[in-house]
């Protein structure tokens, strides 16, 4: 249940198979603008780290990405469950779930984490990877979970979101 005050961040993670520039990963990577126009222009959205600064936190090799050069990664706040969920199930966004095989592989490891935040809070690389690590490590937790830790979420589970989604 959502705490009072407080918004859901998401940060997922992922390794490309290809370099940014390879053909193969092309589609991903022309649709990366039209994905996140429409995630921002969506009921719910509160903020999205923005591309240059998430570019750069992916290239830093000291930064809590570790700066492999085909991390894609993105972290932003959402009003509510119920408006993430429509976003990531119901618009264009999943045309691109549908493909990430094509452009991470067979994924069986963690690739999203959410956790609640104060409203107005905005989460840093360092506080996302802190939370993936946290999950990594212990589980679902009311401090770092995924879809399924979520008892309003119900979109993921007829959508076909493996658990380690």
């Amino acid at each position: 249940m959502q705490p009072a005050g407080h918004h859901l961040a998401e940060f997922n993670l992922g390794t490309l198979l290809y370099d940014w520039d390879d053909p193969r990963v092309a589609d991903f990577v022309n649709g990366l603008d039209l994905v996140n126009g429409i995630a921002q222009r969506s009921p719910g959205f509160v903020w999205m780290m923005d591309g240059d600064a998430m570019e750069a936190a992916q290239a830093d090799p000291q930064g809590p990405l570790g700066g492999n050069p085909r991390t894609a990664s993105t972290l932003s706040v959402w009003e509510d469950v119920a408006r993430l969920e429509h976003f990531v199930w119901n618009t264009v966004h999943k045309q691109f779930y549908d493909r990430k095989e094509e452009w991470y592989g067979a994924v069986e490891t963690l690739r999203l984490v959410m956790w609640w935040v104060p409203v107005g809070h905005k989460p840093s690389i360092d506080e996302a990877m802190a939370r993936f690590q946290l999950l990594e490590r212990q589980g679902e937790s009311g401090e770092a979970f995924g879809w399924a830790h979520l008892k309003d979420a119900q979109l993921w589970k007829d959508k076909r979101c493996g658990a380690a989604a």
